[in-house]
């Protein structure tokens, strides 16, 4: 009998002891995190730890801004372009007869064998060299998009297989590409028409003058330069290229610099393809927000939008917001573009909010864009090299402070010279106070925060849908409820994989 008691103790003993072991062992999130923190101060182990976490979506990224100048070479050799020597532009044919030193508009083919000629494209389409001091970072990255501007024409589907190929490589899932589709015919179009105070009007002279055309036009060219790029990663063969896995939609990228008859063009045409191709998701105004008219126009181009949304309610606006800093433009310039893009230019995500804390009552429009789920798209490497905001000038540490919603993306990572990757590590490597768990969460609200059609994986309160709630991410078959709301749910259905892909990175630790 006492033995029996004895043998039932010793038991009871065993098992609360493995219990405790089982509460006190931390899961892989935790392992992976403690790895982190080991290797923060070792910038090479760092490096390889975030190169393969994943990172979910990069939602403010340029096409031709993501271009590395080394291809850009290789589009402009293809199209037999020339190159002046004394500004490192392209420019048309003819060229120079030979690639002696003296000519002067040598083909871009000469660089091949032009050491001096390739280093001085690359450096004046790119970032790299350049030297804080010598030459405003500001005016030297902003001029290389004209100088490279014409080998791009041609070459998107190109440019879409790189931009995907090195996503796959950064283990990002989604990408929102900022791209002027239509090569500016909606702009020219407007040109011709001219301009009309009163925007119903003139939104019904550019239908019947021929959107609707451009608009169809525009999604018959994505087809081919999507196929081009699907071909040239080999996607659906036993060799395809990762960047096949990489969901793409775009926002269609307005060039805010132009006269107002060509923006309102622009934004309308952004409007009508967003209803009528599942693959442009929104729209977004470009160009510098310190240049004369996206300053003088900025509240007609408010107006605009707030119209248009007016006409299209479901089309989804993200806009470049605060991109500017003290010295650039006058104190008064700094103290509304926020706000003003998310009150009247209904803005669901705000691109850099670099001057946040110079406008008008900066900790009441924190508090507004957290209660508005407003998401602040952070280029760290961007403003740095532009604005020359880092550390803690920079407001990333505010956002997150005051409970607004940031995710970290590139802008233009071929101009910069950088990837996603190396956008995680200056962000760990600058805030101390990150953790694995503030990564993961970036990555995961840049999905949250995508356009993508369809509801969430998640809830407010950080649980799976109902439908999933039982399904563990990489533990095999779904469940019929989960497999059918995600089948029909786009959003979803990128985020269960990206929890997938975060379930087999947290085994490795």
């Amino acid at each position: 009998m006492h033995s029996t008691i004895r043998g039932l103790a010793r038991l009871i003993v065993i098992c609360v002891t493995v219990l405790a072991v089982a509460q006190s062992k931390p899961g892989a999130e935790q392992r992976t995190a403690r790895y982190m923190e080991s290797v923060r101060r070792q910038p090479s182990l760092l490096l390889a730890f975030l190169r393969e976490m994943p990172k979910g979506g990069d939602l403010h990224v340029h096409l031709s801004g993501a271009l590395y100048a080394e291809n850009l070479i290789d589009y402009a050799v293809n199209d037999n372009l020339c190159v002046d020597r004394a500004t490192s532009s392209l420019v048309a044919p003819p060229c120079d007869a030979s690639c002696e030193k003296s000519t002067t508009k040598p083909a871009v083919s000469c660089g091949y064998g032009d050491h001096v000629l390739y280093n001085s494209m690359v450096d004046a389409w790119s970032m790299r060299n350049w030297q804080p001091g010598a030459e405003s970072g500001h005016d030297h990255f902003f001029a290389s998009f004209d100088k490279f501007s014409p080998a791009t024409h041609n070459h998107i589907g190109d440019a879409l297989a790189e931009v995907a190929a090195r996503a796959a490589e950064d283990r990002l899932q989604y990408l929102e590409l900022m791209h002027t589709a239509d090569a500016l015919q909606s702009g020219q179009l407007g040109a011709k028409l001219g301009w009309d105070d009163d925007f119903a009007r003139m939104r019904d002279k550019l239908l019947a003058g021929g959107l609707k055309d451009i608009a169809a036009t525009t999604s018959k060219r994505l087809d081919d330069d999507e196929n081009k790029m699907r071909s040239l990663l080999k996607c659906g063969s036993p060799d395809a290229n990762p960047g096949c896995e990489v969901n793409i939609r775009y926002l269609y990228q307005v060039l805010r610099g132009l006269p107002r008859e060509m923006v309102f063009a622009q934004i309308l045409l952004a409007f009508e393809l967003a209803q009528a191709d599942r693959r442009f998701v929104g729209l977004n105004l470009v160009m510098p927000e310190d240049w004369y008219v996206p300053m003088h126009d900025f509240e007609l181009h408010m107006k605009m939008i707030d119209y248009l949304h007016g006409v299209y309610p479901n089309v989804h606006i993200s806009l470049h917001a605060g991109e500017i800093a003290l010295g650039l433009v006058p104190p008064e310039g700094l103290r509304f573009h926020i706000r003003e893009s998310i009150e009247r230019g209904h803005a669901e995500r705000i691109g850099h909010g670099v001057d946040v804390m110079n406008e008008d009552h900066p900790l009441d429009l924190l508090h507004e864009m957290a209660e508005r789920n407003v998401l602040v798209e952070i280029c760290l490497t961007s403003n740095d090299v532009i604005l020359g905001v880092a550390g803690d000038y920079h407001p990333f540490p505010t956002y997150l402070h005051y409970g607004v919603p940031v995710a970290l993306a590139t802008d233009d990572e071929g101009v910069s010279r950088g990837d996603m990757t190396h956008e995680y590590l200056r962000a760990v490597e600058t805030y101390d106070f990150l953790s694995y768990e503030d990564l993961k969460r970036m990555a995961r609200m840049s999905l949250e925060h995508s356009f993508l059609a369809g509801s969430s994986l998640w809830v407010p309160d950080s649980r799976l849908a109902t439908a999933c709630a039982s399904d563990r991410a990489g533990a095999g078959k779904l469940s019929s409820p989960c497999q059918k709301f995600l089948d029909a749910n786009e959003r979803a259905r990128v985020q269960w994989k990206l929890e997938e892909e975060f379930t087999q990175f947290e085994k490795k630790f």
